[in-house]
């Protein structure tokens, strides 16, 4: 769990037609094929432009390799939530939609497929087992396009930002924050003593990542989910704070309203990066999904 932003573009139910499930208005990628790494991802591009999605990519001139993050022949981020470009016209900012019935539907069957276990010890967490914090260098909607993760999400996050001169509209300077978890509207301003209003939270925290299954993904992998946009929303602060390392079974959003999409997004989550869940939290889970409305 870091410090802010969120995201979500609602996709109608043409795209169950084309093999993907679509949960809270994020694409859930399928279980993978035995087809060729690359012939998967040029797959799935194909796809996902022909359901409606946009065409997603995360590089930049002069990239340089750097380790797969594919798991199991899927690219994790490759349907993910949009960012935008630095210093472009931001047409990819969506708001955290409500979920329909439909979509918790959706959900519900998503979360009937995910493995349930009890939680591994977690000897040997650290933040740095999921890679530096808000490292460019991934691959995920939004890598090697010459902003860090957090400024990402907060460009795609906040309304009426003001951008630092000279960093080519990466760093964000102010703007405001339809809190999700909330309700509230929060000021941003950067600084030593204001940043801290508006946080960068992992919807799926990291540590409760580790103790469902992020022990088994690679490091390039769990850099990956440490930065997919999917993961991620800009939040109040303390709210986050006082959030921590919990699941669904533990914590919740005080805004009842966006519990459904939250858990929805938890769900999705999960999928992508192939992690379980407990007896506890798919029982929670389950509860709120099967209530909206």
């Amino acid at each position: 769990m870091q410090s802010g932003r969120r995201d979500g573009r609602t996709w109608g139910g043409e795209a169950r037609g084309c093999g993907f499930d679509c949960v809270a208005g994020w694409p859930i990628v399928p279980r993978p094929t035995r087809l060729s790494h690359a012939f998967a991802a040029s797959a799935l591009t194909a796809l996902l432009a022909g359901c409606g999605f946009p065409a997603l990519t995360a590089t930049s001139p002069g990239a340089q390799p750097h380790a797969s993050t594919t798991i199991d022949g899927t690219v994790p981020g490759s349907a993910s939530s949009t960012v935008g470009t630095p210093g472009a016209a931001d047409s990819t900012r969506t708001s955290t939609a409500l979920t329909t019935p439909a979509q918790a539907r959706a959900a519900l069957a998503q979360l009937d497929r995910l493995p349930v276990k009890g939680r591994a010890p977690k000897t040997g967490y650290a933040r740095d087992r999921f890679g530096p914090s808000w490292t460019d260098d991934v691959d995920v909607a939004g890598g090697h396009n010459g902003c860090d993760t957090r400024n990402d999400v907060l460009r795609r996050d906040l309304t009426d930002e003001r951008l630092k001169p000279g960093t080519h509209g990466c760093v964000v300077l102010s703007g405001r924050l339809a809190d999700p978890y909330t309700g509230r509207v929060i000021a941003f301003e950067r600084g030593a003593s204001t940043s801290s209003k508006v946080q960068i939270d992992h919807v799926v925290a990291l540590g409760d990542a580790w103790v469902k299954g992020a022990q088994q993904l690679t490091p390039a992998q769990r850099t990956a989910l440490a930065n997919d946009p999917l993961n991620l929303l800009a939040v109040d602060g303390p709210t986050n704070s006082a959030k921590r390392d919990s699941d669904a079974a533990s914590w919740l959003p005080p805004n009842r309203a966006f519990r459904c999409t939250y858990v929805a997004r938890q769900v999705a989550v999960k999928a992508r990066y192939h992690l379980w869940v407990t007896g506890a939290e798919k029982a929670q889970t389950a509860r709120l999904l099967a209530s909206c409305r």
